[in-house]
């Protein structure tokens, strides 16, 4: 019934296989994908409501200022909170991004036909991992640190 043509070939894989399939390990094997993808939503949602948040007090605290001056200060205070809110938002994405790396790798070791050989590499790899978000972070934070002096140096003139 079956030629060696790769349609074919497909075709008799897929058959042979089917019956080999069932819901449970299908859903056991999305399930991660589900909650990644959640956590991410998740995620996004806390950090839009915060842009929100952020977004409808500066315009409140804007709305009756006559003087310009002090909508500059309004400006500036609520670019500072944003500054803010970006680097904790990266923060919380980069951590996010290195949880799901790990439980990744750990899921391939041990999927892995010789797990004790993949461990030296997925340590390596989960190493390197938190080794770029602690990077990032110690960055954020003396770049957060640099405009706050920079902003107190400009107030005491």
């Amino acid at each position: 019934m079956f030629k060696n043509t790769p349609f074919e070939a497909i075709a008799k894989t897929m058959s042979e296989s089917a019956p080999k399939f069932n819901a449970t390990s299908i859903q056991d094997a999305v399930k991660p994908v589900q909650e990644n993808l959640k956590a991410w939503a998740d995620l996004a949602q806390h950090q839009a409501k915060e842009v929100q948040a952020v977004i409808a007090e500066t315009m409140a605290s804007i709305k009756d200022v006559k003087d310009p001056q002090a909508a500059f200060e309004i400006m500036k205070a609520s670019a500072e909170a944003g500054m803010a809110m970006f680097a904790q938002n990266l923060k919380e994405v980069t951590s996010l991004s290195v949880g799901q790396f790990h439980s990744t790798v750990d899921a391939v070791e041990k999927a892995h036909p010789a797990p004790e050989a993949f461990a030296p590499v997925a340590k390596n790899l989960k190493a390197a991992a938190t080794t770029v978000e602690t990077t990032l972070d110690s960055v954020m934070e003396k770049g957060a640190a640099a405009v706050a002096s920079a902003s107190k140096a400009k107030k005491a003139r």
